[in-house]
Formats: structure tokens, C-alpha cells, sequence
């Protein structure tokens, strides 16, 4: 038993270690930022008044798939973001060999979150192409319910809030601190690009950890008036965003913000450090 546990862990750090997984994460990278790109216009065509699409992850996939190979484009992003899943759980398990104690636990946290956040993206891609798929808005709304009807659902709810907010305050501490540029190999750190991945990055996860913010605050509110309506999602929360004063310029600067975390994440996949 002990020597199948020892020959398991050999296979897997053979795998953290291989060259194959950083060509899938490369991959992976590119379409994830290709998913914020095409978010980010949503988000711009929300400001101008157009609200025929929804500004979130979702909507980007809708998007993508009415364009010409929609379906193998959403079926490359559906296989990427496996590929992201499989990293992300075999870092977890498998990597941070540097790291320990408090550190070690936070970063396999991160990771388990990454890898469900590239789950439901894949699962959204895949319900998009087979036509399955529902407005993250609505799914927002009856998940929330169903959570409601549960013993303590309203403490469950204001819990998911919270931890929506964490996540979110965690994106702009990166910003702030510039510690997502440890994502990126020496030449990325320091070539003659560093200075435009260094504003990218900052730009992008400071104006993803504020759109995230907004969600959970959504859920906050939905918790305190027990009102599943009120929970939201990303597309959600920027239309309140645009309601208020200076809303379009708001929602505009928001839309360059998604979209430089897309463009990051190119700079990541070409500078790969893992």
C-alpha cells in the first residue's frame, strides 16, 4: 500500500514538473483570456446603452459562439479550462514545496478555488454549445432560493457573500501589491515588457476584485432582506454600477479593467512561471 501511495506521488510530481502540463496551461491561459476580452466588450456595449448581451463570463460564451466556429472556439475553451482544473488540483496536492504552515494552506486554497471557478466555466461552455445553458442572473436567483429553503439559508447565503468579498478583497491586495507578477518567469519580471505587464496585471485584478466585490455585496443584501432576487451576478452587479452618477464612465473603466486581466493573462501564458 505504501509503495503504490509512493509510486502515485512520483507520477504526480512528474506531471507538476512536465513540460506537457505547462503547454496545456499556456493553453488554458489564452482562452481564459480570450473569455475576459470578449467580457470586457460586453461590458463597453453595456455602457453604450446596448444591453442585448450579458456582461459576465456567460454572456462572453454566448458571445463567442455566435461568431464564425462559435461551437469549436467554446469547445477549445470547455477543454482548456479542464486542463485548468487539472492543474490548479495537482498544484494543490503536488506543488508549494517551498511553502509551509500558513502559507502552504492559503495557497492550496487558492487553487481549489481556481480550479472551481475553471470548472463552472467549462460547464458553462459546454451547456452553451449544447444549448442548455440559462442567464447567470436567473441561475443566481434560484440557486439562491433553493439555498434560502434550507435549515439556516439566510446565514448560508450571507456566509456565500462574505466569501465572495474575501475572494475579492484577495484580487485587489495582488493589485496592490503587485505579487501577480510572481505569476510571470525573470524575462517577464524584468524584460523590456515588464512595465506594460506590470500595469496590465494591476489594472486587471483591482478592476475584477472590485466587479467580484459588488457580487458579494449583492449576496449580502439578498441575505438581509431574504429576498433571492437581490443576489446577482457579474452582469448584475455592473448594471448597478452604471446606475449610478458617472455610471457609462464607471462601467467604462471597469470594461478596460476586464480587459487588461484578459491581456495578462497572454503576458502569463507567454511568461509562464509555475
Amino acid at each position: 500500500m505504501g509503495e503504490m501511495a509512493s509510486k502515485a506521488d512520483r507520477a504526480g510530481r512528474r506531471a507538476e514538473d512536465s513540460r506537457g502540463l505547462d503547454h496545456a496551461v499556456r493553453f488554458g491561459l489564452v482562452v481564459y483570456g480570450i473569455v475576459h476580452l470578449t467580457f470586457g466588450w460586453l461590458a463597453v456595449q453595456l455602457a453604450f446603452g446596448d444591453s442585448s448581451g450579458e456582461a459576465s463570463g456567460t454572456g462572453a460564451l454566448q458571445e463567442l459562439a455566435k461568431q464564425p466556429l462559435g461551437e469549436v472556439v467554446l469547445w477549445l475553451i470547455a477543454a482548456g479550462m479542464v486542463l485548468m482544473v487539472f492543474w490548479r488540483l495537482l498544484d494543490a496536492v503536488m506543488g508549494h514545496r517551498r511553502d509551509e504552515g500558513f502559507s502552504l494552506w492559503r495557497r492550496r486554497i487558492s487553487d481549489i478555488g481556481m480550479a472551481i471557478v475553471y470548472g463552472v466555466l467549462a460547464y458553462s461552455a459546454v451547456s452553451t454549445v449544447l444549448g442548455s445553458s440559462s442567464s447567470s442572473e436567473d441561475s443566481s436567483e434560484t440557486l439562491t432560493a433553493r439555498v434560502f429553503e434550507l435549515p439556516g439559508g439566510q446565514w448560508i447565503v450571507g456566509a456565500i457573500g462574505l466569501g465572495i468579498i474575501a475572494v475579492a478583497i484577495g484580487l485587489v491586495w495582488q493589485g496592490l501589491s503587485e505579487s501577480y507578477m510572481d505569476h510571470l518567469d525573470a524575462d517577464g519580471q524584468r524584460g523590456h515588457d515588464a512595465r506594460a505587464y506590470r500595469i496590465l496585471g494591476k489594472v486587471g485584478y483591482l478592476a475584477k476584485g472590485a466587479t467580484i466585490a459588488i457580487v458579494g455585496v449583492l449576496f449580502l443584501v439578498s441575505a438581509i432582506q431574504h429576498e433571492p432576487s437581490e443576489s446577482g451576478s457579474t452582469d448584475q452587479a455592473l448594471r448597478q454600477l452604471l446606475e449610478q452618477p458617472f455610471g457609462p464612465y464607471l462601467l467604462m473603466a471597469m470594461a478596460a479593467g476586464i480587459a487588461s486581466y484578459g491581456l495578462f493573462c497572454f503576458a502569463q501564458a507567454k511568461h509562464l512561471s509555475r
